[in-house]
């Protein structure tokens, strides 16, 4: 339902943060062992889905697809040299390193130290890439989970790129948590530093047309009985597609969502809900109007007084991201200003922490509805 738009920012927290303690060494014994565990985040289990959530990481396409990514990639290496000035001589962590390359950026920034960390396979590769690039006194490459490595120091900076489709999906900030109380250092740095979810309904005729109208006349039979099963077959999940900004109904976008990942909780991720009002700008053809939920932040911005933001918003570059859609099995006809309303709901998924529940409700025109969806 929703992609997202991270923000990049030494903007360091509201409030002071209680620094973590570094990991405990074998011959560490007694009580001081036992108080300093004690202020060690829990750790989830890793878990068959989690092995199989990582092995899929192992292939070279998913990683490909993400570095051709010029808008991701390229706001990565622009925020890494914003801040060059607090990642020279300091020492960096790359939860979810993959192919290990914004562990090198920031090593060719200046970093004393950077512990690049993969639970797939793909660490492997990562670690020859670094010895090729001749930084294998900078960069640290451990194949492993973040929650079960051991890094014997505290960190200055941590840099990841853990966002999925609808900001949430594979629910990988739990990692980030997790680094961040055991590791990171008071008033250290975290890239990204914010993210943020947007919502808005929207409207596709062409692609509803394509799934579900096609069946209406096929070649001159009437084959309507196929209805059903196509709008569940179409619809059921969320779809992840390329909409652009004229397919939005309204402005401005809802927002769901904030993370400042300085501050945030892993409890905050099992369960968000947010109500919703729109008033439609356009009106809304009765073959195409779905909700959508998107990420609308500005454009990538790289001027020196401003926060530089990757955006999924449809009316900006494309990302591999894309927009997520949750397509309504009955389209609802809209005229302009006819208000729409009601709430969203993420959970995480109790099939699988990794999927995510999805639960919109929604009104307009005195007619309420439901739809339910799972993002697996």
């Amino acid at each position: 339902m929703l992609p997202r738009g991270p923000g990049f920012s030494n903007g360091h927290p509201p409030r002071p943060r209680r620094g973590r303690t570094r990991g405990l060494r074998d011959s560490y014994r007694g009580l001081l062992q036992q108080q300093q565990q004690q202020d060690w985040p829990s750790a989830r289990p890793c878990t068959e889905f989690d092995k199989a959530y990582f092995h899929a990481y192992s292939h070279v396409g998913v990683h490909e697809e993400m570095i051709k990514d010029d808008v991701r990639t390229g706001t990565y290496k622009a925020a890494i040299m914003r801040y060059q000035n607090l990642i020279e001589g300091k020492v960096v962590l790359d939860v979810g390193c993959g192919t290990g390359i914004l562990a090198i950026f920031c090593a060719l920034a200046g970093a004393k130290r950077v512990y690049a960390v993969d639970a797939s396979e793909i660490a492997l590769q990562a670690n020859e890439i670094v010895k090729d690039n001749n930084l294998s006194d900078k960069v640290i490459v451990m194949l492993g989970r973040v929650e079960d490595v051991n890094i014997e120091e505290n960190v200055d900076v941590i840099i990841s790129e853990w966002m999925g489709y609808m900001l949430l999906y594979e629910t990988m900030l739990p990692s980030i948590i997790f680094a961040r109380d055991k590791w990171l250092k008071p008033g250290g740095l975290i890239l990204p530093s914010h993210a943020t979810l947007y919502m808005a309904p929207v409207t596709h005729t062409a692609r509803y047309s394509e799934s579900i109208d096609f069946w209406r006349d096929v070649y001159g039979i009437k084959m309507s009985a196929m209805l059903p099963l196509a709008k569940q077959s179409a619809f059921e999940e969320p779809c992840i597609e390329t909409i652009t900004g004229e397919n939005v109904l309204t402005w401005p976008l809802m927002q769901v969502m904030e993370v400042d990942c300085y501050t945030i909780k892993v409890q905050e991720l099992e369960s968000i809900t947010a109500n919703y009002r729109f008033s439609s700008m356009l009106n809304g053809s009765p073959s195409s109007d779905q909700h959508s939920q998107n990420s609308s932040q500005s454009k990538k911005r790289v001027k020196s007084d401003e926060t530089i933001v990757l955006s999924t918003a449809p009316e900006d570059a494309p990302t591999h991201w894309q927009q997520t859609l949750l397509y309504l099995y009955e389209p609802i006809e809209l005229k302009q200003d006819q208000i729409i309303e009601g709430s969203v709901t993420l959970t995480q998924s109790m099939e699988n922490p990794r999927f995510l529940n999805i639960h919109l409700a929604y009104s307009s025109g005195g007619r309420s509805f439901v739809k339910e969806s799972v993002m697996r």
